[in-house]
């Protein structure tokens, strides 16, 4: 556990000497907006492929006006 943190403080330390921050004034930024976008372009893409799916789909649904056994018995009677 120790050798994690040996090594992850100095690797923070650069990372917040390359960020420059401003006490008084804090964006996103570029990398905001990157992460942003890849998880808008994710969802996008996860959607599109949703809808593949959905469409892929395809059943008649037994009408629940019936009971079980008169759903059986009718089912019977057509095949």
């Amino acid at each position: 556990m120790a050798l994690v943190n040996a090594s992850f403080t100095p690797a923070a330390a650069h990372l917040v000497q390359l960020a420059d921050l401003d006490q008084n004034k804090v964006t996103p930024g570029l990398i905001g907006f990157v992460v942003f976008a890849a998880i808008g372009a994710a969802v996008w893409f996860l959607m599109k492929s949703m809808n593949k799916q959905f469409q892929k789909i395809d059943f008649e649904e037994v009408p629940s006006s019936k009971s079980g056994a008169e759903a059986a018995s009718a089912a019977k009677r057509e095949g």
